[in-house]
Order: C-alpha cells, then structure tokens, then sequence
C-alpha cells in the first residue's frame, strides 16, 4: 500500500513538473506554432517592445500560436531553438551574443529551421558598445553597415514595391509612417535581398540632408532558406495604431512561420 501510495505521488509530482515546464516554455498542444522574441529588456525602445508584446497576445490568441520571451542570447542554442517554428528580434541589436547563440542562429536561418522577423535594431551593424561588427549578420541583410539616423524623427511615405509577396497582402501601395529615425546604411542592400518597401525620402516632414538615395526598410533575404523578413520601422510604440504596419506584421508571422 505504502509503496503504492509512493509510486502515485511521484507520478503526480513528474506530472506537475512536466505540465509547469510546458507552461513556461509557452508549448501548448493546441497551439499551431511557437514563436521565440528575443526583446530589449530597457532603454528608449521599452515602449514599442511593450506595445508589441500586447499586440503579439491578440494576435496569438486569434492565430493560434504561443510566445516565449528572452532578453539575451544566453539559451539559444540549437537545441533551444529547435522549439520554435518563428524567431522574432523585437529591437535587439546583432552585437553582444553569445557564441553558441551565433551559431545556432546561423544554422536556424541557413539551415531554414524556422522564419525570422526582425525590427529597427536589428541592422545596427558596426562597433557599438566595444562589440565588433559580425560580418554573418551584416551579409544576411544584404552587406550593409549602419551609417547614421534621423535623431529629431521625421514623418514619411512608404512605397510598397511588391504588392504580391505574401507579407505586402491588403497592404495600400503608399502609407505613413510617422517620427521614425529612418536609418542610413553605406549602400543599399537591393542588390542582394528582394525589396518590399521602401521610404521616399524626398517626402521627409521634417526635411532631412540624412538620406540615401534608394532607401529600402523592407525586405527578404531569398540566399537563405528560413523564410525571413526585416522591417525597419519600430522606434515609438504608436507604429501599433498604423494599420498598414500591424498588417505588415500579422502577414510576417504566418508567412515566416508557413502558415
């Protein structure tokens, strides 16, 4: 009896501690993917990272998929990643990562073992905080090289240049993005990704000389087997009340993702 007893209560107890260890890794049964953010923990982005953690809870909840948290590259690994169908840089910068995580990142996006979204800070690429710039990262967007920004914010139209991709779907040809810092970069990345957008500068409120000529903010690196997509815009946390970017986004995540 006693024995039986025993043998009920460490099944019990293996039970809770796999259906806690489920919990928080966000893999539900019922859920149709999972998607991994990798997300500032603070500084000037906090409140787009914040707005987007809101917005990624309705939108789970409507397209059925879970979303796990991290504010640093300390457990990816390929293993860890091997969880997730979607790897979503909410403003994390390509700079400071773990090697383990460079490497299993790099197999993830060659390999095509998931889809990847990636917002704003994820081309700061150069030497920024005593951190080499990481030259794998800066091929995947298309050999660019941060170069400058607009600190005071101007507003600006985006053109969209392939209404039929999948992510550009019931998106208007032209919308307004609003007090962005629109990044510049040494050279335009067009001739090794496949643009979807980009900014006409010559309609900058306030007018700015900080300017590229051709200006792409979004686009997908077709070289690479994971589905993926880099939006530029994600400064200021209103980019959540501008139809055309949340679409954007929500038609991001299912096509990364190949749903």
């Amino acid at each position: 009896m006693f024995k039986a007893r025993l043998c009920r209560s460490y099944a019990f107890l293996l039970a809770a501690i796999l259906l806690i260890s489920t919990v928080g890794l966000g893999q539900s049964a019922s859920a149709k993917f999972h998607v991994v953010a990798i997300a500032e923990a603070g500084g000037i982005h906090k409140p787009f990272v914040d707005a987007a953690k809101i917005w990624l809870a309705q939108e789970s909840k409507i397209d059925g998929f879970t979303v796990d948290y991290i504010e640093n590259t300390d457990l990816i690994d390929d293993a860890f990643l091997s969880r997730y169908q979607l790897f979503i840089q909410l403003n994390y910068p390509p700079y400071a990562w773990k090697p383990a995580a460079v490497e299993a990142f790099r197999r993830y996006i060659e390999l095509g073992r998931g889809g990847w979204i990636g917002f704003h800070h994820a081309t700061l690429l150069g030497e920024f905080d005593g951190y080499s710039m990481w030259p794998w990262f800066s091929s995947f967007m298309g050999g660019i090289r941060f170069t400058n920004y607009i600190p005071g914010f101007a507003s600006a139209t985006v053109k969209v240049e392939e209404p039929t991709h999948p992510v550009m779907k019931g998106v208007p040809t032209q919308f307004l993005v609003n007090d962005e810092e629109w990044y510049t970069w040494d050279k335009s990345p067009r001739p090794n990704v496949r643009v979807l957008a980009s900014v006409d500068e010559h309609t900058y409120s306030p007018d700015s000389a900080t300017r590229m000529g051709d200006h792409p903010v979004i686009w997908s690196n077709e070289h690479m087997k994971a589905r993926n997509v880099y939006i530029f815009m994600g400064h200021h946390a209103e980019l959540f009340q501008n139809p055309s970017f949340t679409t954007i986004f929500h038609n991001a995540i299912l096509w990364a993702a190949h749903r």
